[in-house]
């Protein structure tokens, strides 16, 4: 397999570059820069992995113990897959019996048509063998499964917060190219301690935006962020001083990278009684109003991020109004 750069890698693997750095930052994954070429390059070594991963994480293997298979060596891998496979086998023996027993019966209803009290069929000796090692709770199959996730789904709606924005001024800084995410918090990093800006406004807040979004033919996209400031804060170049004007919107706090969680808000805001979203137009390419807000981030611009600091999360924030 040849080369591929990280927009070929996010397109053929339907996975997105923001995640792909984060393998990389994790150390699950490397990627090359070629001296005159702007794009990241993974190599064919580097490609493999990345299937490899993704085919892993399709087994719903968590992220921890794929970088532990991969640190590892044989042993733990197989040590790994043995555990995961013991508890799908006794999930699966279960439903393996229940179909056994519903098959019997079956047989036993249909070959006893003339039964009067055809249910008294379900005290037959061979039904109550087979049912003997069924445990009496919930198995996952897959009624049960929608059941849970729609459980799921309403526990984490709960965590759904309405929260009104007030109008602010912001320091803003563009950037469109490749790692955006990253040139753009740099940026931001340096004008945080540059300007001492935790001990100027220690509730200052940073918000982030795709500008312009990925698109499909393309490597690169834009990123965005919005740092408040004091009204009187003087900005040089190549920030921008802005004018936020505040809004209302359903917040849900993320642990970094699960930014996949936007899904289920956007859903959440498509279900909910009371409140809507708010997009902007769709022929803008920056994420419709949608934000980030990455939390304590003014702090840790200070501080740095000590391996036993303030764990990374994140606020997602969708524009709403009321129905």
């Amino acid at each position: 397999m040849d080369n591929m750069t990280i927009g070929e890698v996010s397109s053929s693997f339907q996975v997105s570059t923001r995640m792909l750095r984060y393998y990389e930052k994790a150390g699950l994954v490397e990627s090359t820069r070629k001296e005159g070429y702007a794009y990241r390059i993974y190599d064919a070594d580097a490609v493999k992995r990345i299937r490899q991963i993704i085919i892993l994480r399709k087994l719903q293997i968590p992220l921890k113990q794929i970088q532990r298979m991969i640190d590892g060596n044989r042993e733990e891998a197989i040590c790994i897959l043995e555990a995961r496979i013991h508890a799908m086998d006794e999930n699966a023996m279960s439903i393996c019996t229940m179909k056994r027993v519903m098959e019997k019966l079956l047989k036993l209803l249909r070959d006893n048509a003339s039964e009067t009290n055809y249910m008294d069929l379900i005290q037959e000796n061979a039904i109550v063998e087979l049912t003997k090692f069924l445990p009496l709770e919930k198995h996952h199959l897959k009624e049960e499964y929608q059941m849970s996730i729609a459980k799921e789904m309403a526990e984490k709606g709960k965590s759904v917060r309405i929260m009104l924005l007030p109008p602010c001024t912001v320091a803003s800084y563009q950037f469109t190219g490749d790692d955006p995410e990253e040139a753009v918090g740099e940026v931001m990093n340096t004008f945080i301690r540059t300007n001492n800006l935790y001990g100027r406004k220690p509730d200052a807040r940073l918000f982030g935006f795709n500008n312009p979004d990925p698109e499909p033919d393309s490597s690169y996209h834009g990123y965005e962020e919005w740092l408040t400031i004091p009204d009187d804060m003087e900005v040089e170049a190549p920030l921008v001083k802005k004018q936020f004007s505040g809004g209302l919107y359903a917040a849900y706090t993320i642990s970094f990278p699960d930014f996949h969680e936007w899904n289920f808000l956007v859903e959440w805001a498509k279900n909910n009684e009371t409140y809507q979203a708010d997009f902007y137009g769709r022929d803008r390419k920056d994420m419709s109003g949608c934000m980030e807000e990455y939390l304590n981030s003014v702090y840790s611009s200070h501080i740095g991020w000590p391996e036993n600091g303030i764990d990374g999360q994140v606020d997602l924030l969708l524009p709403i109004k009321k129905r």
